[in-house]
C-alpha cells in the first residue's frame, strides 16, 4: 500500500436520523458504535457512528441537519466491498425485499455491483471484485438468479470480449509500478 493516506469512512448529513440508523444496521449489518450530540454554528447536532469492523470506531457518521430542499447530491455513490457473490446476492434479494429503491444488480467487468438507494436518495453501491480487468467505463445488467457458477460465467465470457482485458493480477502490477508500491 502506498505511504500516506488511507481511506476511513464517510458521514452524511441526514433528515431523519433514526431511520437512516434502521437502515445501516438493519439491512447492512452496521453497528452503532456511539451516538451524541455537538453544538455548531447553527445549533446542536445529532451523531449517530456506525461500522462492521472492530478497528474502525465509524465506518459511517449520520449527522442532522440535512435541508430538506436539496435537489442534487454531489455525492455520486459510496462503495461497500463484500466479502463474496453469496453475501452479494443475499444482500440483493434482503434490500429487493425490503423495496429498496432504484436497485440494480451490474458488471462493470471487473467487479460485479448492486446499486441502490438508501432511504434519503444516497446511491450506494455494494460489489465483488472479478479476477479479471477490462478497460472503465463499463455495465452490463446481470441476472442475480443465476446459480453462482453460471452468473461468473456470464460475467468472464462478456469481460473477455471487451477492450483491456486481462487477468487482475497484470493489471494490479502495472498500477503498483505506476504508484511506485512495486
Amino acid at each position: 500500500m502506498q505511504q500516506g493516506l488511507s481511506f476511513s469512512h464517510v458521514g452524511f448529513y441526514v433528515q431523519d436520523i433514526n431511520k437512516m440508523e434502521r437502515f445501516y444496521h438493519e439491512l447492512l449489518g452496521f453497528f452503532v458504535t456511539d451516538r451524541g450530540t455537538l453544538s455548531g454554528p447553527t445549533g446542536d447536532f445529532n451523531l449517530v457512528f456506525l461500522s462492521r469492523n472492530p478497528d474502525e470506531h465509524h465506518q459511517i457518521v449520520l449527522a442532522t441537519g440535512r435541508p430538506e430542499s436539496i435537489d442534487f447530491n454531489i455525492i455520486n455513490q459510496v462503495s461497500l466491498r463484500a466479502d463474496s457473490l453469496g453475501t452479494l446476492k443475499t444482500l440483493y434479494h434482503k434490500l429487493s425485499a425490503a423495496g429498496a429503491s432504484d436497485i440494480r444488480p451490474v458488471t462493470h467487468g471487473n467487479a460485479i455491483s448492486i446499486y441502490l438507494r438508501d432511504p434519503e436518495g444516497n446511491r450506494l453501491e455494494l460489489f465483488i471484485d472479478t479476477p479479471w480487468y477490462v478497460d472503465q467505463p463499463m455495465r452490463v445488467p446481470v441476472d442475480f438468479n443465476l446459480p453462482d457458477d453460471e452468473l461468473m460465467e456470464h460475467v468472464e465470457a462478456h469481460a473477455r470480449k471487451l477492450p483491456g482485458f486481462q487477468p487482475r493480477t497484470e493489471w494490479r502490477a502495472r498500477m503498483a509500478k505506476l504508484m511506485g508500491v512495486e
